[in-house]
């Protein structure tokens, strides 16, 4: 039996959404999330910034964990900014990173089976 076989003969019909898909636009936004957590020092920054006590972390904190330059840790800190998941005020001479709780909430929901839905 061919697979085309196969799919002719299955019963299938339309299933109902139990939840609207992602718009074109939504879809965007939550891929330069995605793409900007796939990096292991980013998502290890995100979570650095996110486990500091009031969410909130200065930068001087964030560069003694990593074994990288500071310049490499700004930049990883820009696309977490330009992705939307952290926000920066400068304090003086330091820059204070939180991260940024409804936009982490977007992408677990975008993840979560419908029944186990994530809500902000």
């Amino acid at each position: 039996m061919s697979k085309q076989e196969i799919r002719l003969g299955a019963q299938c019909g339309p299933v109902p959404l139990a939840r609207p898909p992602l718009s074109p636009e939504h879809a965007a936004t939550l891929a330069a999330g995605f793409k900007a957590v796939a990096d292991p020092t980013r998502l290890r920054l995100l979570s650095l910034i996110a486990s500091h006590e009031g969410g909130e972390a200065c930068v001087c904190d964030l560069t003694d964990a990593f074994e990288l330059s500071g310049p490499t840790i700004s930049h990883h800190l820009k696309v977490l900014r330009e992705a939307g998941l952290i926000t920066g005020d400068r304090r003086g001479t330091w820059i204070y990173y939180r991260a940024l709780p409804d936009a982490l909430a977007a992408l677990a929901r975008a993840l979560a089976p419908h029944e186990l839905e994530v809500t902000a």
